[in-house]
Protein backbone atom coordinates (compact mmCIF):
# COMPACT_ATOMS: atom_id res chain seq x y z
CA UNK A 1 0.00 0.00 0.00
CA UNK A 2 2.86 2.35 -0.22
CA UNK A 3 2.63 3.08 -3.47
CA UNK A 4 -1.09 4.01 -3.04
CA UNK A 5 -0.37 5.87 0.10
CA UNK A 6 2.21 8.28 -1.96
CA UNK A 7 -0.18 8.32 -5.02
CA UNK A 8 -3.05 9.73 -2.70
CA UNK A 9 -0.65 12.03 -0.84
CA UNK A 10 0.02 13.52 -4.11
CA UNK A 11 -3.30 14.21 -5.05
CA UNK A 12 -4.04 15.58 -1.85
CA UNK A 13 -0.86 17.72 -2.19
CA UNK A 14 -2.36 18.99 -5.67
CA UNK A 15 -5.62 19.94 -4.09
CA UNK A 16 -4.57 22.06 -1.22
CA UNK A 17 -2.74 23.89 -3.80
CA UNK A 18 -5.65 24.42 -5.73
CA UNK A 19 -7.08 26.13 -2.02
CA UNK A 20 -4.08 28.03 -1.56
CA UNK A 21 -0.53 27.81 -3.23
CA UNK A 22 2.18 26.70 -1.60
CA UNK A 23 -0.37 24.80 0.46
CA UNK A 24 1.03 21.34 -0.65
CA UNK A 25 3.34 21.17 1.77
CA UNK A 26 0.34 20.37 4.31
CA UNK A 27 -0.23 17.33 2.87
CA UNK A 28 -0.16 14.17 4.92
CA UNK A 29 -2.30 11.52 6.67
CA UNK A 30 -3.06 10.66 9.94
CA UNK A 31 -4.03 7.10 11.47
CA UNK A 32 -7.84 7.93 12.73
CA UNK A 33 -8.20 7.79 16.36
CA UNK A 34 -11.25 5.48 15.62
CA UNK A 35 -10.48 2.85 12.97
CA UNK A 36 -14.43 3.05 12.23
CA UNK A 37 -13.86 6.74 10.74
CA UNK A 38 -12.18 5.47 8.22
CA UNK A 39 -7.74 4.38 7.31
CA UNK A 40 -6.88 7.51 6.78
CA UNK A 41 -7.19 11.14 8.18
CA UNK A 42 -6.02 14.43 7.16
CA UNK A 43 -6.29 17.78 9.29
CA UNK A 44 -5.74 20.04 6.44
CA UNK A 45 -8.76 22.20 6.11
CA UNK A 46 -8.83 23.18 9.75
CA UNK A 47 -5.00 24.36 9.26
CA UNK A 48 -5.86 26.23 6.18
CA UNK A 49 -9.27 28.00 7.41
CA UNK A 50 -7.72 30.17 9.35
CA UNK A 51 -5.04 31.98 7.51
CA UNK A 52 -7.54 32.00 4.64
CA UNK A 53 -10.94 33.44 6.92
CA UNK A 54 -12.46 30.59 5.67
CA UNK A 55 -15.20 28.17 7.55
CA UNK A 56 -12.83 24.96 7.94
CA UNK A 57 -15.95 22.92 7.54
CA UNK A 58 -16.81 24.45 3.81
CA UNK A 59 -13.05 24.22 2.98
CA UNK A 60 -12.98 20.19 3.74
CA UNK A 61 -16.00 19.66 1.29
CA UNK A 62 -14.50 21.74 -1.26
CA UNK A 63 -11.14 19.74 -0.90
CA UNK A 64 -13.56 16.44 -0.89
CA UNK A 65 -14.93 17.29 -3.82
CA UNK A 66 -11.53 17.61 -5.45
CA UNK A 67 -10.17 14.52 -4.15
CA UNK A 68 -13.03 12.87 -5.31
CA UNK A 69 -12.52 13.51 -8.69
CA UNK A 70 -8.77 12.74 -9.54
CA UNK A 71 -8.04 9.45 -10.61
CA UNK A 72 -6.16 8.28 -7.80
CA UNK A 73 -8.81 8.97 -5.46
CA UNK A 74 -11.62 7.12 -7.94
CA UNK A 75 -9.56 4.12 -8.17
CA UNK A 76 -8.05 3.46 -4.45
CA UNK A 77 -10.56 5.32 -2.03
CA UNK A 78 -14.26 4.17 -1.18
CA UNK A 79 -15.27 7.65 0.32
CA UNK A 80 -14.23 10.50 2.12
CA UNK A 81 -15.90 11.70 4.99
CA UNK A 82 -16.22 15.06 6.68
CA UNK A 83 -16.40 15.03 10.39
CA UNK A 84 -16.68 17.49 13.24
CA UNK A 85 -15.05 21.04 12.29
CA UNK A 86 -13.19 20.17 9.27
CA UNK A 87 -11.78 16.25 10.08
CA UNK A 88 -11.41 14.31 6.69
CA UNK A 89 -11.17 10.81 6.86
CA UNK A 90 -10.76 8.52 3.92
CA UNK A 91 -12.00 4.98 3.48
CA UNK A 92 -9.94 2.48 1.43
CA UNK A 93 -11.07 -0.09 -1.05
CA UNK A 94 -10.29 -3.10 -0.09
CA UNK A 95 -7.92 -3.33 -3.10
CA UNK A 96 -5.79 -0.43 -1.84
CA UNK A 97 -4.99 -2.66 1.19
CA UNK A 98 -4.67 -5.83 -1.23
CA UNK A 99 -1.29 -3.96 -2.40
CA UNK A 100 0.45 -4.32 0.66
CA UNK A 101 0.49 -7.55 0.20
CA UNK A 102 1.94 -7.90 -3.00
CA UNK A 103 4.27 -5.47 -1.84
CA UNK A 104 5.30 -7.37 1.18
CA UNK A 105 5.72 -10.46 -1.62
CA UNK A 106 7.77 -8.65 -3.64
CA UNK A 107 10.24 -6.98 -1.28
CA UNK A 108 10.35 -9.76 1.14
CA UNK A 109 13.41 -8.84 3.87
CA UNK A 110 13.53 -5.81 2.15
CA UNK A 111 9.90 -4.74 2.79
CA UNK A 112 10.12 -1.61 5.20
CA UNK A 113 13.78 -0.76 4.11
CA UNK A 114 14.70 2.66 3.08
CA UNK A 115 17.58 2.98 -0.03
CA UNK A 116 20.95 4.66 1.42
CA UNK A 117 21.63 8.19 2.39
CA UNK A 118 25.16 8.07 2.27
CA UNK A 119 25.24 9.33 5.61
CA UNK A 120 27.74 7.52 8.37
CA UNK A 121 25.78 6.76 11.76
CA UNK A 122 28.54 5.68 14.87
CA UNK A 123 26.35 3.79 17.92
CA UNK A 124 28.69 3.82 20.86
CA UNK A 125 26.97 0.99 23.41
CA UNK A 126 28.11 -1.51 26.35
CA UNK A 127 31.25 0.18 26.44
CA UNK A 128 31.94 -1.48 29.85
CA UNK A 129 35.75 -0.85 31.39
CA UNK A 130 36.87 -5.09 31.56
CA UNK A 131 36.75 -5.00 35.45
CA UNK A 132 34.47 -8.36 35.16
CA UNK A 133 31.64 -9.83 33.29
CA UNK A 134 28.62 -8.14 31.71
CA UNK A 135 25.68 -7.41 34.02
CA UNK A 136 22.06 -7.19 33.19
CA UNK A 137 22.23 -3.67 33.04
CA UNK A 138 24.77 -4.27 30.19
CA UNK A 139 23.16 -6.55 28.21
CA UNK A 140 19.92 -3.98 28.12
CA UNK A 141 22.60 -1.51 26.98
CA UNK A 142 23.62 -4.03 24.08
CA UNK A 143 20.17 -4.66 23.06
CA UNK A 144 18.87 -1.02 22.50
CA UNK A 145 22.29 -0.41 21.17
CA UNK A 146 22.23 -3.25 18.52
CA UNK A 147 18.28 -2.62 17.65
CA UNK A 148 18.83 1.07 17.14
CA UNK A 149 22.10 0.31 15.05
CA UNK A 150 19.20 -2.65 12.73
CA UNK A 151 17.00 0.27 13.04
CA UNK A 152 19.07 2.54 11.44
CA UNK A 153 20.24 0.33 8.91
CA UNK A 154 16.71 -0.01 8.03
CA UNK A 155 16.45 3.48 7.16
CA UNK A 156 19.28 3.75 5.17
CA UNK A 157 21.89 4.75 7.10
CA UNK A 158 25.78 3.17 7.16
CA UNK A 159 26.14 2.27 10.70
CA UNK A 160 28.74 1.36 12.24
CA UNK A 161 28.91 -0.20 16.06
CA UNK A 162 31.79 0.26 18.66
CA UNK A 163 33.06 -0.46 21.97
CA UNK A 164 34.67 2.12 23.99
CA UNK A 165 36.50 1.55 27.44
CA UNK A 166 39.45 2.48 29.21
CA UNK A 167 42.48 -0.50 30.25
CA UNK A 168 44.95 2.12 32.42
CA UNK A 169 43.07 3.98 34.67
CA UNK A 170 42.27 3.79 38.57
CA UNK A 171 39.67 0.80 38.13
CA UNK A 172 42.20 -1.15 36.27
CA UNK A 173 44.81 -0.40 38.89
CA UNK A 174 42.22 -1.46 41.63
CA UNK A 175 41.95 -4.51 39.23
CA UNK A 176 45.22 -5.36 39.27
CA UNK A 177 45.74 -5.27 42.70
CA UNK A 178 43.09 -6.82 43.13
CA UNK A 179 44.48 -9.82 41.25
CA UNK A 180 47.82 -9.33 42.56
CA UNK A 181 46.74 -10.51 46.31
CA UNK A 182 44.73 -13.24 44.49
CA UNK A 183 48.30 -14.34 43.37
CA UNK A 184 49.63 -14.00 46.50
CA UNK A 185 46.93 -16.47 47.69
CA UNK A 186 44.84 -13.96 49.60
CA UNK A 187 41.31 -13.73 49.77
CA UNK A 188 38.46 -11.32 50.70
CA UNK A 189 37.88 -10.98 54.54
CA UNK A 190 41.66 -11.86 54.94
CA UNK A 191 43.38 -9.62 57.11
CA UNK A 192 45.59 -8.00 54.63
CA UNK A 193 42.41 -7.29 52.09
CA UNK A 194 41.52 -3.77 51.92
CA UNK A 195 38.02 -3.44 53.34
CA UNK A 196 37.63 -0.14 54.82
CA UNK A 197 35.61 2.36 52.42
CA UNK A 198 36.95 5.62 54.09
CA UNK A 199 39.90 4.35 52.77
CA UNK A 200 40.43 5.64 49.01
CA UNK A 201 43.16 2.60 49.09
CA UNK A 202 40.62 0.09 49.75
CA UNK A 203 37.50 1.36 48.11
CA UNK A 204 36.43 -0.76 45.13
CA UNK A 205 38.32 -3.93 45.51
CA UNK A 206 36.88 -6.24 43.45
CA UNK A 207 36.16 -9.53 45.37
CA UNK A 208 34.42 -11.55 43.20
CA UNK A 209 35.19 -15.23 42.47
CA UNK A 210 36.15 -14.65 39.01
CA UNK A 211 39.20 -12.41 40.13
CA UNK A 212 40.51 -16.17 41.41
CA UNK A 213 40.03 -17.06 38.01
CA UNK A 214 42.25 -14.75 36.68
CA UNK A 215 44.57 -15.09 39.30
CA UNK A 216 44.50 -19.09 38.25
CA UNK A 217 45.34 -18.77 34.93
CA UNK A 218 47.89 -15.83 35.57
CA UNK A 219 50.29 -18.59 37.72
CA UNK A 220 49.41 -21.08 35.09
CA UNK A 221 51.43 -18.61 32.39
CA UNK A 222 47.80 -19.00 30.11
CA UNK A 223 47.44 -17.27 27.03
CA UNK A 224 43.90 -14.87 26.38
CA UNK A 225 42.71 -13.67 23.37
CA UNK A 226 39.46 -11.67 23.00
CA UNK A 227 38.41 -9.61 19.90
CA UNK A 228 41.02 -6.69 20.09
CA UNK A 229 43.76 -7.76 22.62
CA UNK A 230 46.13 -10.80 22.83
CA UNK A 231 48.37 -11.38 25.95
CA UNK A 232 50.60 -14.28 27.32
CA UNK A 233 50.78 -14.78 31.46
CA UNK A 234 54.26 -14.63 33.10
CA UNK A 235 53.42 -16.05 35.98
CA UNK A 236 56.01 -13.70 37.91
CA UNK A 237 53.92 -13.05 41.31
CA UNK A 238 55.86 -9.59 40.79
CA UNK A 239 54.75 -8.62 37.52
CA UNK A 240 51.61 -5.75 38.41
CA UNK A 241 51.87 -4.48 34.88
CA UNK A 242 51.61 -8.03 33.48
CA UNK A 243 48.70 -9.22 35.63
CA UNK A 244 46.91 -5.53 34.66
CA UNK A 245 47.54 -6.62 31.05
CA UNK A 246 46.32 -10.02 31.60
CA UNK A 247 43.28 -9.27 33.71
CA UNK A 248 42.35 -6.98 30.76
CA UNK A 249 42.57 -9.49 27.98
CA UNK A 250 40.51 -11.97 30.78
CA UNK A 251 37.62 -9.85 31.58
CA UNK A 252 37.66 -8.64 27.72
CA UNK A 253 37.22 -12.29 26.52
CA UNK A 254 34.73 -12.96 29.13
CA UNK A 255 32.54 -9.84 27.88
CA UNK A 256 33.08 -11.36 24.84
CA UNK A 257 31.80 -14.31 25.65
CA UNK A 258 28.46 -12.43 26.81
CA UNK A 259 28.48 -10.57 23.24
CA UNK A 260 28.41 -13.56 21.50
CA UNK A 261 25.94 -15.36 23.52
CA UNK A 262 23.81 -12.52 22.76
CA UNK A 263 24.54 -11.74 19.09
CA UNK A 264 26.30 -8.67 19.69
CA UNK A 265 28.72 -7.66 17.21
CA UNK A 266 31.36 -4.74 17.03
CA UNK A 267 33.12 -3.25 14.13
CA UNK A 268 35.87 -1.37 16.37
CA UNK A 269 37.00 -1.27 19.89
CA UNK A 270 38.60 2.44 20.97
CA UNK A 271 40.91 2.22 24.08
CA UNK A 272 40.29 5.84 26.11
CA UNK A 273 44.52 5.50 26.55
CA UNK A 274 44.80 6.49 22.74
CA UNK A 275 43.62 9.69 23.72
CA UNK A 276 46.25 10.26 25.91
CA UNK A 277 48.79 8.60 23.76
CA UNK A 278 47.71 9.92 20.72
CA UNK A 279 47.91 13.47 22.11
CA UNK A 280 44.19 14.09 21.12
CA UNK A 281 43.86 15.13 24.85
CA UNK A 282 46.33 17.52 25.03
CA UNK A 283 45.46 19.04 21.25
CA UNK A 284 41.73 19.57 22.90
CA UNK A 285 42.23 21.39 25.54
CA UNK A 286 44.57 23.38 23.20
CA UNK A 287 41.82 23.85 21.13
CA UNK A 288 39.98 25.26 24.37
CA UNK A 289 42.31 27.27 25.21
CA UNK A 290 43.26 28.94 22.14
CA UNK A 291 39.42 29.77 21.59
CA UNK A 292 38.88 32.05 24.46
CA UNK A 293 36.61 29.30 26.31
CA UNK A 294 38.77 28.66 29.29
CA UNK A 295 40.15 30.28 32.39
CA UNK A 296 42.66 29.34 35.35
CA UNK A 297 40.78 29.29 38.96
CA UNK A 298 42.23 27.95 42.15
CA UNK A 299 45.10 26.09 39.95
CA UNK A 300 42.41 24.38 38.09
CA UNK A 301 41.94 24.88 34.52
CA UNK A 302 38.10 25.39 33.93
CA UNK A 303 35.67 25.48 30.87
CA UNK A 304 32.91 28.16 30.07
CA UNK A 305 30.39 25.83 29.63
CA UNK A 306 27.88 28.03 31.21
CA UNK A 307 27.78 29.81 27.67
CA UNK A 308 26.30 26.87 25.74
CA UNK A 309 23.72 26.11 28.34
CA UNK A 310 25.45 24.28 30.93
CA UNK A 311 24.46 25.03 35.14
CA UNK A 312 27.72 26.04 35.99
CA UNK A 313 31.30 25.91 34.52
CA UNK A 314 33.31 22.47 34.96
CA UNK A 315 36.78 21.85 35.77
CA UNK A 316 39.11 20.46 33.12
CA UNK A 317 42.39 19.89 34.37
CA UNK A 318 42.48 19.46 38.40
CA UNK A 319 45.63 20.88 39.92
CA UNK A 320 47.06 18.07 40.18
CA UNK A 321 47.41 17.97 36.79
CA UNK A 322 45.04 15.57 35.80
CA UNK A 323 42.21 15.77 33.58
CA UNK A 324 38.41 15.18 35.09
CA UNK A 325 36.49 12.51 32.87
CA UNK A 326 34.73 14.40 30.45
CA UNK A 327 38.18 15.98 28.95
CA UNK A 328 38.70 13.11 27.03
CA UNK A 329 35.05 11.98 26.13
CA UNK A 330 35.45 15.66 24.32
CA UNK A 331 38.20 14.93 22.55
CA UNK A 332 36.79 10.96 21.55
CA UNK A 333 33.58 12.86 20.26
CA UNK A 334 36.28 15.28 18.08
CA UNK A 335 37.64 12.15 17.01
CA UNK A 336 34.22 10.85 16.08
CA UNK A 337 33.19 13.56 14.01
CA UNK A 338 36.49 14.07 12.19
CA UNK A 339 36.01 10.17 10.99
CA UNK A 340 33.34 11.52 8.99
CA UNK A 341 30.28 10.17 11.78
CA UNK A 342 27.65 12.98 10.89
CA UNK A 343 25.40 11.10 13.49
CA UNK A 344 26.41 10.01 16.41
CA UNK A 345 24.46 7.74 19.53
CA UNK A 346 25.34 7.39 22.69
CA UNK A 347 23.66 4.34 24.76
CA UNK A 348 24.45 5.07 28.75
CA UNK A 349 23.23 4.58 31.90
CA UNK A 350 21.13 7.44 33.32
CA UNK A 351 23.96 7.77 35.58
CA UNK A 352 25.75 9.68 32.96
CA UNK A 353 22.85 12.48 32.76
CA UNK A 354 25.42 14.95 33.86
CA UNK A 355 27.84 14.28 31.22
CA UNK A 356 25.32 15.46 28.10
CA UNK A 357 25.63 19.20 28.43
CA UNK A 358 29.45 19.15 29.30
CA UNK A 359 30.18 16.93 26.38
CA UNK A 360 28.09 19.15 23.79
CA UNK A 361 29.51 22.53 25.87
CA UNK A 362 32.88 21.05 24.86
CA UNK A 363 32.42 20.32 21.73
CA UNK A 364 30.84 23.66 20.34
CA UNK A 365 33.50 25.67 22.46
CA UNK A 366 35.92 23.75 20.51
CA UNK A 367 35.03 25.39 17.37
CA UNK A 368 35.47 22.82 15.25
CA UNK A 369 32.25 22.50 13.17
CA UNK A 370 30.39 19.94 14.96
CA UNK A 371 26.73 21.07 14.91
CA UNK A 372 24.84 21.16 18.16
CA UNK A 373 22.91 18.77 20.10
CA UNK A 374 25.77 16.58 18.80
CA UNK A 375 25.91 13.57 19.98
CA UNK A 376 22.44 12.07 20.11
CA UNK A 377 22.17 10.58 23.91
CA UNK A 378 19.68 7.18 24.67
CA UNK A 379 19.82 6.98 28.86
CA UNK A 380 18.38 3.86 30.30
CA UNK A 381 17.90 2.68 33.73
CA UNK A 382 19.18 -0.39 35.23
CA UNK A 383 17.47 -4.02 36.00
CA UNK A 384 15.92 -5.80 38.54
CA UNK A 385 15.36 -9.45 37.71
CA UNK A 386 13.28 -11.44 39.93
CA UNK A 387 13.29 -15.36 39.61
CA UNK A 388 10.91 -17.82 41.69
CA UNK A 389 9.15 -14.72 42.73
CA UNK A 390 12.18 -13.54 44.70
CA UNK A 391 14.76 -10.76 43.36
CA UNK A 392 18.09 -11.45 41.85
CA UNK A 393 20.77 -8.86 43.89
CA UNK A 394 23.11 -7.28 42.07
CA UNK A 395 26.32 -6.55 43.52
CA UNK A 396 29.02 -6.00 40.82
CA UNK A 397 31.78 -5.04 43.81
CA UNK A 398 30.93 -8.16 45.89
CA UNK A 399 30.81 -10.51 42.60
CA UNK A 400 27.39 -11.83 43.21
CA UNK A 401 25.75 -9.84 40.69
CA UNK A 402 23.39 -12.10 37.47
CA UNK A 403 25.92 -11.48 34.23
CA UNK A 404 24.09 -11.46 30.71
CA UNK A 405 24.92 -14.78 30.34
CA UNK A 406 22.95 -15.98 33.33
CA UNK A 407 20.22 -14.42 32.28
CA UNK A 408 19.94 -16.05 28.48
CA UNK A 409 21.38 -19.61 30.41
CA UNK A 410 18.25 -19.03 32.51
CA UNK A 411 15.58 -18.55 29.68
CA UNK A 412 17.04 -17.44 25.92
CA UNK A 413 18.70 -15.04 23.82
CA UNK A 414 15.68 -14.38 22.19
CA UNK A 415 14.31 -14.00 25.27
CA UNK A 416 16.40 -11.50 26.95
CA UNK A 417 16.62 -9.21 23.96
CA UNK A 418 12.62 -9.02 23.64
CA UNK A 419 11.84 -8.67 27.00
CA UNK A 420 15.22 -5.96 27.67
CA UNK A 421 13.70 -4.06 24.50
CA UNK A 422 10.32 -3.79 25.84
CA UNK A 423 10.10 -0.84 27.69
CA UNK A 424 11.02 3.04 27.06
CA UNK A 425 14.91 2.78 28.39
CA UNK A 426 13.96 5.44 30.81
CA UNK A 427 11.48 3.56 32.76
CA UNK A 428 12.13 1.29 35.50
CA UNK A 429 12.32 -2.66 34.00
CA UNK A 430 11.56 -5.78 36.19
CA UNK A 431 12.70 -9.02 34.19
CA UNK A 432 10.98 -12.17 35.24
CA UNK A 433 12.54 -15.32 34.80
CA UNK A 434 9.35 -17.46 35.44
CA UNK A 435 8.00 -15.64 32.71
CA UNK A 436 10.04 -15.38 30.31
CA UNK A 437 10.34 -19.30 30.37
CA UNK A 438 6.50 -20.38 29.79
CA UNK A 439 5.31 -21.21 26.62
CA UNK A 440 1.48 -19.46 26.68
CA UNK A 441 0.07 -16.19 25.79
CA UNK A 442 1.42 -14.03 28.38
CA UNK A 443 4.81 -14.35 27.66
CA UNK A 444 5.20 -11.61 25.01
CA UNK A 445 8.02 -13.25 22.44
CA UNK A 446 6.24 -16.26 22.85
CA UNK A 447 3.06 -14.98 21.42
CA UNK A 448 5.30 -13.14 18.52
CA UNK A 449 7.29 -16.41 17.57
CA UNK A 450 4.23 -18.78 17.96
CA UNK A 451 2.08 -16.71 15.74
CA UNK A 452 5.10 -16.82 12.99
CA UNK A 453 5.60 -20.62 13.40
CA UNK A 454 1.70 -21.51 13.15
CA UNK A 455 1.95 -19.41 9.15
CA UNK A 456 4.63 -21.65 8.97
CA UNK A 457 2.68 -24.64 9.84
CA UNK A 458 0.00 -23.43 7.43
CA UNK A 459 1.72 -22.80 4.69
CA UNK A 460 4.06 -25.89 4.99
CA UNK A 461 0.66 -27.89 4.96
CA UNK A 462 -0.23 -26.03 1.98
CA UNK A 463 3.31 -27.46 0.65
CA UNK A 464 2.80 -24.99 -2.30
CA UNK A 465 6.14 -22.25 -3.35
CA UNK A 466 5.12 -19.57 -1.58
CA UNK A 467 7.16 -17.62 -4.29
CA UNK A 468 3.49 -18.09 -6.61
CA UNK A 469 1.43 -16.41 -4.39
CA UNK A 470 2.91 -12.87 -5.70
CA UNK A 471 0.48 -13.03 -8.46
CA UNK A 472 -2.42 -14.78 -7.43
CA UNK A 473 -5.40 -12.61 -7.35
CA UNK A 474 -6.40 -11.00 -4.54
CA UNK A 475 -9.99 -9.74 -4.73
CA UNK A 476 -11.16 -12.40 -2.08
CA UNK A 477 -9.32 -10.86 1.04
CA UNK A 478 -12.41 -7.98 1.25
CA UNK A 479 -13.25 -9.31 4.94
CA UNK A 480 -13.24 -7.13 7.99
CA UNK A 481 -10.60 -9.88 9.32
CA UNK A 482 -8.62 -9.60 6.38
CA UNK A 483 -8.48 -5.63 5.58
CA UNK A 484 -7.58 -5.22 9.39
CA UNK A 485 -4.36 -7.39 9.02
CA UNK A 486 -3.71 -5.65 5.81
CA UNK A 487 -3.70 -2.23 7.14
CA UNK A 488 -1.46 -3.03 9.92
CA UNK A 489 0.95 -5.09 7.80
CA UNK A 490 1.00 -1.59 5.60
CA UNK A 491 2.57 0.52 8.82
CA UNK A 492 4.95 -1.68 8.96
CA UNK A 493 7.90 1.00 7.18
CA UNK A 494 6.26 3.97 9.33
CA UNK A 495 6.76 2.53 12.32
CA UNK A 496 10.55 2.10 11.40
CA UNK A 497 10.89 4.92 10.83
CA UNK A 498 9.37 6.50 13.81
CA UNK A 499 10.98 4.02 15.74
CA UNK A 500 14.35 5.42 14.26
CA UNK A 501 13.47 8.88 14.26
CA UNK A 502 12.74 8.44 18.30
CA UNK A 503 15.46 6.02 19.88
CA UNK A 504 12.70 3.49 20.21
CA UNK A 505 12.83 -0.06 19.27
CA UNK A 506 10.17 -0.87 22.38
CA UNK A 507 7.71 0.50 19.21
CA UNK A 508 8.68 -2.59 17.37
CA UNK A 509 8.14 -4.58 20.01
CA UNK A 510 4.84 -3.15 20.33
CA UNK A 511 3.83 -3.74 16.63
CA UNK A 512 5.12 -7.05 16.57
CA UNK A 513 2.59 -7.76 19.49
CA UNK A 514 -0.24 -6.16 17.82
CA UNK A 515 0.62 -7.77 14.39
CA UNK A 516 0.31 -11.41 16.17
CA UNK A 517 -2.80 -10.61 17.74
CA UNK A 518 -4.28 -9.30 14.28
CA UNK A 519 -3.14 -12.92 12.98
CA UNK A 520 -4.42 -14.66 15.73
CA UNK A 521 -7.83 -13.18 15.69
CA UNK A 522 -7.80 -13.44 11.39
CA UNK A 523 -7.16 -17.01 12.02
CA UNK A 524 -10.18 -17.61 13.90
CA UNK A 525 -12.11 -15.48 11.94
CA UNK A 526 -11.33 -17.16 8.96
CA UNK A 527 -9.64 -20.59 7.41
CA UNK A 528 -6.94 -20.64 5.40
CA UNK A 529 -6.78 -24.17 3.33
CA UNK A 530 -10.23 -23.93 2.16
CA UNK A 531 -11.25 -26.34 -1.06
CA UNK A 532 -11.86 -22.86 -2.91
CA UNK A 533 -8.61 -22.66 -5.05
CA UNK A 534 -8.59 -18.73 -5.26
CA UNK A 535 -10.03 -18.08 -2.15
CA UNK A 536 -7.48 -20.39 -0.44
CA UNK A 537 -4.44 -18.78 -2.60
CA UNK A 538 -5.42 -15.44 -1.48
CA UNK A 539 -5.69 -16.45 2.17
CA UNK A 540 -2.12 -18.17 1.86
CA UNK A 541 -0.67 -15.08 0.30
CA UNK A 542 -2.36 -12.98 3.09
CA UNK A 543 -0.52 -15.11 5.85
CA UNK A 544 2.66 -15.28 4.13
CA UNK A 545 2.84 -11.66 3.93
CA UNK A 546 2.60 -11.47 7.91
CA UNK A 547 4.82 -14.52 8.34
CA UNK A 548 7.56 -11.86 6.58
CA UNK A 549 6.81 -9.20 8.26
CA UNK A 550 6.67 -10.32 11.70
CA UNK A 551 9.82 -12.35 10.80
CA UNK A 552 11.86 -8.27 9.44
CA UNK A 553 10.62 -7.06 12.37
CA UNK A 554 11.95 -9.88 14.92
CA UNK A 555 15.38 -9.64 12.95
CA UNK A 556 15.42 -5.92 13.61
CA UNK A 557 15.76 -6.58 17.26
CA UNK A 558 17.90 -9.84 17.15
CA UNK A 559 15.21 -11.88 17.72
CA UNK A 560 14.95 -15.33 15.30
CA UNK A 561 11.71 -16.13 13.61
CA UNK A 562 11.02 -20.09 14.13
CA UNK A 563 9.35 -21.93 11.78
CA UNK A 564 8.39 -24.87 14.32
CA UNK A 565 7.48 -24.67 18.31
Amino acid sequence: MLSVKQELLSGLAAGLETLSPGAGARAAFESPKVAAHGDFACTAAMQLAKPLKLNPRQLAETLRATLLAQPAYQRWVSDVDIAGPGFINIRLKPAAKQQTVREILDAAAAFGQQPSNGQRLMVEFVSANPTGPLHVGHGRQAALGDAICSLYQTQGWDVHREFYYNDAGVQIGTLAHSTQLRVNGFKPGDECWPTDPENPASKGFYNGDYIQDIANDFLAKKTVKSDDREFTASGDVNDLDGMRQFAVAYLRHEQDLDLQAFAVKFDHYYLESSLYTSGRVAATVQKLIDAGKTYELDGALWLKSTEYGDDKDRVMRKGDGSFTYFVPDVAYHIAKWERGFTKVINIQGTDHHGTIARVRAGLQAAGVGIPAGYPDYVLHTMVRVVRGGEEVKISKRAGSYVTLRDLIEWTSKDAVRFFLLSRKPDTEYTFDVDLAVQKNNDNPVYYVQYAHARICSVLAAWGGDVATLKDVDLAPLDSPAAQALMLLLAKYPAMLSDAARDFAPHDVTFYLRELAASYHSYYDAERILVDDEAVKKARLALVAATAQVLHNGLAVLGVSAPQKM
